[in-house]
């Protein structure tokens, strides 16, 4: 008898020990989900959150830390320069796509261990060795709005607003590029001047904030020698009193070499495999155009356009691992849903407003709302994204985590849709034939869809 009851305890805790066992199991695989920073349920269109104000134009920043951004790896910002003003030479820790809103100037950007290429002669007074060069300095290139610039990590850069406007350029940093050794936040190493020293002005309320250039901490005596230049000149590299901030007004005009201006189509080029002189980090060409309509890549004359440049029109961006494209909707226009196979997408709006859809992988709506001109929406690898134009159109650029990335689509010519067979269609959706035939060919554009405006929101067909 006391066998039996023993036995019968020892199956119950036997049962007990399996139930809680299974139970255990069941927990861990569901805590096996990591959550990490790009296990997002809302996505937001994000304005500069604060700026710094300097005597020639205001840098706008979008903060890096939210979790749009850390998913991304980015960071993004909007830099503004009066007529005349000179942005003070700087580098990156990580490598930088530049876009030009609007308008016109110069850049120069410093590669160490390149030749200065350009040179100014002048006629020396006896004659004898024919001419010495007063200025020498590495080549500069012009800035014009459509254009895109890559800037690598560490290479020393300034900009300088050649026109009567202002001179209006948004920056992508890529900080979760192998190029940066350091941590995910973005740093600026100024070669000049005080760049913060001014009003800092964050949601609101404005503030004091105070930092130098990397001359600040080399002591005056080390840099007096290094320079083989006396004390007061050393003081002046340091900038301890320069109020003027990150950018500063050239009072007289930049006086700088360069040939003269030359209209460029930004026509593609191709290119082959070279003999590697013509593609040395020296002479690698940096910047494209995008905002002419006739280098698009795909057209629609009733929907709009979309351009883009990557590794292929622009070879440095394989060293770089982004790319870019330019988006202009009409009026009431559809950009087909679609998703990036191997990139992070980063919408800048530059014009117009409309209606934005981003789905994640558990078919959620992250993001559904309208959107204007300055915001920023950032649409992680492989969550589905549709466009959509409101009255008035809508345009935006948009950075890539990778030099060549893989549009696909949901609907048009090329869709996944389209690649399915008839019956898959029709038992995946449970339709008939018929449906799935029409459901199939509804579109024969490609990426950019005409539009209607049925009901308040915008609609989609």
């Amino acid at each position: 008898m006391a066998a039996k009851i023993s036995l019968s305890v020892l199956s119950f805790l036997l049962l007990v020990t399996f139930a809680v066992s299974k139970g255990s199991s069941q927990k861990e695989r569901q805590a096996s989900w990591q959550k990490g920073p790009c296990d997002i349920t809302r996505l937001n269109a994000q304005q500069a959150s604060y700026s710094h104000e300097s005597e020639g134009g205001v840098s706008e920043f979008w903060d890096h830390n939210s979790d749009d951004f850390q998913c991304a790896g980015v960071s993004f910002r909007r830099v503004t320069l009066r007529s005349r003003a000179l942005l003070l030479p700087l580098y990156h820790n990580s490598h930088s796509f530049l876009y030009v809103l609007k308008g016109r100037g110069i850049f120069g950007l410093m590669v160490s261990g390149c030749p200065e290429t350009y040179e100014s002669p002048q006629q020396s007074e006896e004659g004898i060795q024919g001419q010495r060069f007063t200025d020498r300095h590495q080549k500069i290139g012009n800035l014009r709005e459509g254009d895109v610039l890559a800037i690598p990590a560490g290479a020393p850069h300034w900009a300088y607003n050649t026109g009567d406007q202002e001179l209006v350029v948004v920056i992508l940093q890529d900080n979760a590029n192998n190029a940066n050794q350091l941590d995910r936040n973005p740093r600026s190493f100024f070669l000049a001047g005080n760049p913060q020293r001014g009003q800092e002005q964050q949601h609101g309320p404005q503030t004091q904030h105070e930092s130098g250039n990397v001359f600040r901490g080399i002591g005056a005596e080390t840099l007096a020698e290094v320079f083989q230049t006396d004390i007061e000149t050393a003081k002046k590299l340091q900038s301890e009193n320069d109020g003027r901030g990150a950018i500063v007004i050239v009072q007289k005009g930049l006086q700088v070499i360069q040939p003269p201006l030359r209209e460029e189509h930004g026509g593609r080029q191709e290119h082959g495999r070279g003999n590697g002189l013509e593609e040395t980090i020296c002479t690698a060409k940096l910047r494209e155009n995008l905002d002419q309509a006739s280098r698009a890549d795909v057209y629609n004359p009733r929907a709009g356009r979309f351009s883009t440049v990557n590794s292929f029109t622009l070879p440095i961006l394989r060293f770089f691992q982004l790319s870019a494209a330019r988006g202009v909707l009409y009026k009431n226009a559809i950009m087909s849903p679609h998703w990036y196979g191997n990139a992070h997408s980063i919408n800048y709006i530059t014009r117009g407003s409309g209606r934005i859809q981003v789905v994640n992988h558990n078919g959620h709506a992250v993001f559904d709302d309208n959107v204007q001109e300055g915001q920023v929406v950032v649409v992680p690898q492989n969550f589905a994204v549709v466009k959509q134009a409101g009255e008035q159109g809508l345009e935006w650029v948009e950075f890539n985590t990778n030099e060549n990335a893989m549009i696909n689509t949901l609907s048009g010519r090329t869709s996944a849709l389209r690649g399915l067979p008839m019956d898959v269609i029709s038992n995946a959706y449970q339709m008939s034939r018929e449906e799935a035939q029409r459901l199939k060919m509804s579109r024969q554009e490609t990426l950019l869809f005409s539009g209607s405006s049925r009901g308040g929101r915008v609609a989609y067909a």
